[in-house]
């Protein structure tokens, strides 16, 4: 006898009962829950460590800062700038034309990291934050022949000698010591100018990861993804040190490079080599820009035209060569960085604590949406992979070859590749031990990929995720006195 069961429900019931709930699906909560957990858990450690002696040499542990509760006159502005985006944000990305979208959302990026920046105050949230000891400004005046600094530099990487450079320029190749620089000889002298520099270009993220995922994932996507730029919680970083700019300069990169395997012959080809030499340049701005390879690569793999690859390369080789010939060979000073590194507080940092709790600094940095992001990011394209793996005519060999439906593809989750390679690279940089602690901002170029797929969550379950970010956003600049 058949067991009764109650009918089935008519079409599209399921989903008109769910549409209008706005209770997160329990597995995104999971790995939400579980990313502000491992915050916690970061935070809780280091302090346990600092009072049994063994400090981790970060005072606001994992974040490195001070812990200060304080209010500042960008609180307001802060406030006003988080509520219209997460009010209006979603509305607007979803109808604006593509031109003023990316208009308002560059300008909506820059009022969200000024504000955060002036919650510390005009002059300690911005106009000191690059004129410290360790920072580049400290060197600027001592540049007197552009040259000579090149061919010099690497002589000056190793700490313990009368002409050391500063943590921060030691710590980089020569392009990010020519920036300021360069910024100082056009009459833009001081730190006012450089921290507005870091967050002007900075905030270009706000329209180079959309468009990127526009070229990419589609309409949909990128416009999902705008809202979540715009409130990026890194914006407390981008606001104003250095990594913020070099955000802004390989997302750039990245684009331009998306652009040329969208298009054919010269314009493809002049894009791609323009994506090179930007791209090359990054790397003499950060030893760790590298690690953007993932991400270019993805680029290529998800348009399934490396034809702009050789050119990319060119123009990449171009800059290296530029170096080489003004006497400064990258290879010999990322070796000299590895030993300087170790020569200061590196040493002292357990890499036993670090190593998981940089990931907690990920947190704070990307905001805890990224993980249901990432979550339902990595589920589709591991599905994707293995559906495209698959030989449909093994299991069916009775059909006609003729007559079987094409191997599916993973076209339409493909771009998911973008936050995936991003979160590749920085598990690299993680298991390489050579960044420890600080995290929160060096890792800015990969951890704004990470947002990038916004469209993975449902539609109605955006707006309170947006929440969650500026919330997170509000709490570390609010309770945190962070160095940059």
């Amino acid at each position: 006898m058949t067991a009764l069961r109650p009918p089935d429900p008519p079409p599209g019931a399921r989903q008109r009962r769910g549409h209008h709930s706005t209770r997160p699906n329990r597995g995104d909560l999971v790995a939400a829950v579980g990313a502000a957990g491992l915050f916690v858990a970061a935070a809780a450690v280091g302090a346990v460590l600092g009072l049994a002696g063994r400090p981790v040499r970060a005072s606001a542990a994992p974040l490195f800062g001070h812990p200060l509760p304080h209010l500042g006159p960008g609180t307001p502005l802060a406030l006003a700038t988080a509520a219209l985006v997460i009010w209006h944000g979603p509305r607007l990305a979803a109808r604006l034309g593509r031109v003023p979208l990316f208009g308002l959302a560059y300008l909506a990026a820059l009022a969200w990291t000024f504000s955060l920046a002036l919650i510390d105050g005009a002059q300690r949230g911005l106009t000191d934050r690059l004129t410290t000891r360790p920072e580049y400004l400290t060197e600027v005046p001592g540049v007197r022949d552009v040259p000579a600094m090149v061919r010099g530099f690497a002589g000056r990487i190793l700490d313990f000698q009368p002409d050391s450079w500063t943590t921060h320029v030691a710590g980089h190749p020569p392009g990010a010591l020519l920036v300021f620089v360069g910024l100082d000889r056009i009459g833009l002298a001081g730190g006012g100018w450089a921290a507005v520099l870091c967050v002007l270009v900075g905030a270009t993220v706000a329209v180079t990861v959309p468009v990127t995922v526009l070229l990419l994932g589609g309409d949909r996507a990128a416009r999902a993804a705008v809202p979540f730029v715009v409130l990026f919680p890194g914006a407390v970083w981008i606001g104003a040190s250095a990594d913020g700019l070099f955000a802004g300069v390989t997302s750039a990169g990245v684009a331009l490079l998306a652009f040329s395997a969208r298009r054919r012959g010269v314009v493809s080809a002049a894009a791609a080599l323009g994506a090179g030499v930007v791209l090359g340049a990054a790397v003499f701005l950060s030893y760790g820009l590298v690690l953007t390879a993932p991400i270019a690569l993805a680029v290529l793999v998800v348009t399934r035209r490396f034809t702009p690859l050789p050119y990319a390369l060119v123009g990449a080789a171009a800059v290296v060569a530029g170096f080489a010939a003004a006497g400064f060979w990258w290879w010999d000073g990322y070796h000299l960085v590895v030993e300087r590194y170790y020569q200061g507080i590196a040493s002292d940092r357990p890499y036993a604590y670090w190593v998981w709790a940089n990931l907690a600094c990920v947190v704070a940095s990307a905001g805890p949406a990224a993980a249901p992001m990432a979550r339902r990011a990595l589920a589709r394209v591991s599905r994707a992979a293995r559906a495209a793996a698959g030989a449909p005519w093994a299991a069916r060999p009775s059909v006609p070859r003729a007559r079987i439906t094409p191997r599916p593809t993973v076209a339409g989750t493909s771009w998911l590749l973008l936050p995936t390679a991003a979160l590749a690279a920085i598990l690299l940089a993680d298991l390489s031990g050579l960044s420890k602690a600080e995290v929160e901002r060096i890792w800015l170029p990969f951890t704004v990929w990470l947002v990038a797929g916004a469209a993975v969550l449902p539609g109605r379950h955006r707006r309170g995720w947006l929440i969650v970010q500026a919330t997170t956003a509000l709490a570390v600049n609010h309770l945190v006195l962070t160095v940059w």
